[in-house]
């Protein structure tokens, strides 16, 4: 069974093949819209991007939120910082979002599920995973495959140089796209985003040195740089 919906400003893609979709994944995705979009004036982010909400006054969902974004930044070096992006925790929330929703998904007894929301992917049970090449929107860049995946990939090529270096505000340079896998999809998410901001000089030895997770690199020059246990089919 597939099911689409748009929410959180993009279509989300459920697909379960031993069962259906429960109504409360996506009653969760709107949640997560409801609290989290920067578009909406009343979420709690928006209040509190305004001033008109104190952090200590935050649900505990947000709190979470914004405290595992203030470990990435220490964990990615500042890359990944939304501080520097007027604290909007985007980067992070699509993929924690999705977590959460294969977690639904999983107490309601589907063993078998991929999860598709704007290019982050969460997967139960053995599926293939086609990588979109960053320049031709028609092509596969790589296959992925295995069981159980949690695959993030930022580039430029689908909302252009929305993604900038945040110590020079700066649009990253030699670098195509950065798909990080491993358990967590927030986490690779924003593993992926912050690679991607380092550009394609420092990229590649900052992915190869992360503990859970592997990297393909695609750089402006055509090349193709992946870890080694990166799960490619």
């Amino acid at each position: 069974m597939h099911r689409v919906e748009h929410v959180m400003g993009m279509p989300i893609v459920v697909a379960v093949r031993d069962g259906e979709v429960p109504d409360e994944v996506f009653d969760w995705f709107r949640h997560v819209d409801a609290t989290f979009s920067t578009f909406k004036e009343e979420s709690e982010i928006s209040r509190l991007r305004r001033g008109e909400l104190e952090r200590a006054e935050a649900s505990d969902e947000v709190q979470q939120v914004l405290a595992r974004c203030d470990e990435l930044r220490e964990e990615t070096s500042g890359f990944f910082d939304i501080d520097a992006v007027d604290g909007d925790p985007s980067g992070f929330v699509k993929g924690w979002a999705v977590d959460e929703a294969a977690a639904i998904l999983d107490r309601a007894g589907v063993t078998e599920y991929g999860i598709n929301a704007g290019g982050d992917i969460r997967t139960r049970g053995r599926w293939t995973i086609g990588i979109q090449h960053p320049l031709e929107r028609q092509e596969i860049a790589q296959v992925v495959e295995g069981d159980d995946l949690a695959v993030a990939t930022s580039g430029a090529y689908e909302r252009g140089d929305h993604v900038r270096d945040p110590h020079t505000d700066e649009a990253p340079s030699g670098i195509l796209s950065v798909t990080i896998t491993g358990p967590d999809l927030g986490t690779a998410d924003a593993y992926a985003t912050a690679a991607f901001a380092m550009g394609g000089r420092r990229a590649p030895g900052w992915t190869a040195r992360l503990r859970g997770y592997e990297a393909m690199t695609i750089l402006s020059d055509g090349r193709v740089l992946s870890t080694p246990n990166f799960p490619s089919a």
